[in-house]
């Protein structure tokens, strides 16, 4: 066979490119595409696996978790403009979290009549968009729309170099019908990349400078919150810290950087140590703290790392950076801890070990104190997140917050035991993505911890249909509170002694009556309980995680939770 469709070269393609899936969800745009996926499948090509997706927000949240487990992106197909629109969401959380996906979207046809793939239905002139790419050009760090047909493996091949290039993100390429209907030469599809990514490894002299810096601190702090970026480095980070008595603060850690129980550990809130610090490491952080809460010490100098440091998406971002290094994480640090230990030991190491172990270990003490005694009036996100943590040990699993279980409480110690929700905030992230990691790593533990909001964000009876579709048995554990938790949390910090705060019912945050969630997941054949009482709390978790374990299937926990 020398030639196929551009539709049918789009799937051999992607299987070049190491693309393991497509999450899919197909529209009255996709003739040729299926058509193609069709042929070439005929014609014995290697293609990924194209799945069918019911909603294009849990596509792009499935592409999302496999990425995190797997380190490999993914490709998600759409349908049109209003099928864009659906994914748009997770292409901003995609976005701000350096996710790199490969996007595309069909086109509705450019041709009336006259021309094969042309219009045919009234869907086809109520699709148009003079601007289709816009919906998600701003979260896009690149996009295009397909011209002619020869030009599908080179667009697919830079899509897929960009995406990967430092700092990594997702990607857009519109598909027109007509386009797509055209044949092209087919012999090359399974040829290597003919565009290599490009990473960044930081700049030596910064490295050096940086160096110096943090060895010769008297008071160094080091804030981290997406992470360290491979099991090598986070393995060699531990040790590194350690020796050097170096503390680390995780403020609204997306990733986890240090186990919880680390001795250098000092917890989220970084703010008694910056207050104090001289020199201050921020590992790829958007926002490593709360200005008008955490102060910087008067001289203290700033070393920003990571694969995009100056965080420059985003319009405004005035966090000092005294010493800036762009790169990827995974080799910016092991050059910088290594420069580090080649310089003459800071005489008050040994003191900060010795204090910040003793610290750790007391903060954990508290911790553990308070999620057990703090459940006379119901149950609290600090008891479920501590008992989903206990059941955990000594497994291999990732957990996927959003608005739900709380790290701290919730001990992890391997670099996949924690994710939290982007900071971009596009709801309903934690169910696809715990998918799309169970599908990635199907030996596992994956679990969706999120609030009763998130989850009706998260078009559950769609998540619900994929897991029973594709066997994927994760857990998820709704923690209901009936509310915008934290939309009341964000009014009584601004408004503390505001009427508001003040009121029997804040206004628009109450999401009563609240449905019976395990109904909606009993329509696909998982197991649920719903939990109220703070004595049922540890068994029920242990019979949730027994079914995913043995039976192979979803098993969901309503568990009601006070207000915060």
């Amino acid at each position: 066979m020398s030639r196929m469709t551009a539709g049918g070269a789009i799937f051999p393609r992607l299987k070049a490119l190491g693309v393991d899936y497509v999450f899919a969800n197909s529209g009255t745009d996709f003739p040729p595409i299926i058509e193609g996926l069709a042929e070439a499948a005929a014609n014995g090509e290697d293609l990924p696996r194209a799945i069918v997706i019911p909603h294009e927000h849990a596509a792009m949240g499935m592409a999302h978790g496999y990425y995190l487990i797997s380190g490999r992106p993914q490709a998600v197909m759409m349908h049109t403009n209003v099928g864009l629109a659906n994914g748009a969401i997770g292409a901003i959380n995609a976005a701000c979290e350096n996710i790199p996906v490969l996007m595309m979207s069909g086109r509705t046809p450019v041709t009336e009549a006259g021309r094969f793939g042309a219009r045919t239905v009234p869907i086809g002139w109520g699709q148009e968009m003079r601007d289709q790419t816009a919906l998600v050009r701003e979260a896009s760090k690149w996009d295009y729309e397909l011209r002619y047909p020869e030009q599908i493996s080179g667009l697919l091949d830079r899509a897929h170099a960009i995406a990967n290039s430092t700092p990594k993100g997702p990607v857009y390429l519109s598909l027109p019908r007509e386009v797509l209907c055209e044949d092209v030469e087919a012999t090359n599809l399974s040829d290597p990349a003919t565009i290599r990514p490009s990473l960044g490894a930081g700049d030596p002299s910064a490295i050096a400078e940086a160096a110096a810096l943090l060895a010769g601190a008297e008071h160094p702090l080091i804030i981290s919150q997406r992470g360290v970026g491979s099991d090598a480095v986070f393995e060699a980070f531990g040790a590194w810290v350690e020796r050097h008595g170096l503390p680390v603060a995780s403020w609204w850690a997306t990733h986890l950087s240090l186990p919880t129980d680390h001795p250098c550990h000092i917890g989220a809130d970084p703010g008694t140590a910056l207050a104090k610090a001289d020199v201050v490491l921020v590992i790829n952080s958007l926002a490593p703290w709360w200005p008008d809460k955490h102060k910087l010490a008067e001289g203290a100098k700033v070393i920003n790392i990571g694969p995009d440091p100056v965080f420059d998406r985003f319009p405004v971002r005035m966090f000092r950076s005294d010493v800036t290094i762009q790169g990827e994480t995974a080799l910016i640090l092991p050059a910088l801890m290594q420069a580090v230990d080649g310089l003459p030991v800071n005489a008050r190491a040994s003191a900060r070990q010795a204090s910040l172990a003793e610290g750790s270990a007391r903060r954990l003490s508290d911790e553990r104190a308070a999620a057990l005694a703090d459940t006379a009036k119901g149950i609290t996100k600090a008891q479920v997140s501590h008992a989903l943590g206990e059941a955990l040990q000594g497994e291999r699993f990732s957990v996927f917050s959003e608005l739900g279980a709380q790290l701290g409480p919730l001990a992890c110690r391997e670099r996949l035991n924690w994710f939290q929700e982007p900071h971009s905030g596009g709801l309903g992230w934690s169910f696809p993505a715990a998918l799309g990691a169970q599908l990635a790593d199907p030996d596992r533990i994956c679990v969706a911890t999120l609030g009763d909001g998130s989850y009706m964000f998260a078009n559950p009876t769609v998540c619900h249909q994929i897991a029973e579709a594709l066997d994927l048995p994760i857990l998820i554990v709704i923690l209901n509170n009936a509310e915008w938790g934290a939309v009341r949390q964000s009014v009584s910090q601004l408004y503390p002694e505001g009427h508001a705060t003040r009121a029997n019912t804040m206004p628009l945050t109450s999401l009563s009556p609240v449905p019976d969630f395990t109904l909606t997941a009993k329509a696909s054949r998982a197991w649920t309980q719903e939990v109220t009482d703070p004595d049922e709390v540890a068994g029920a978790i242990e019979d949730a995680l027994r079914v995913v374990l043995e039976e192979r299937r979803l098993a969901l926990l309503n568990i009601h939770v006070l207000p915060l």
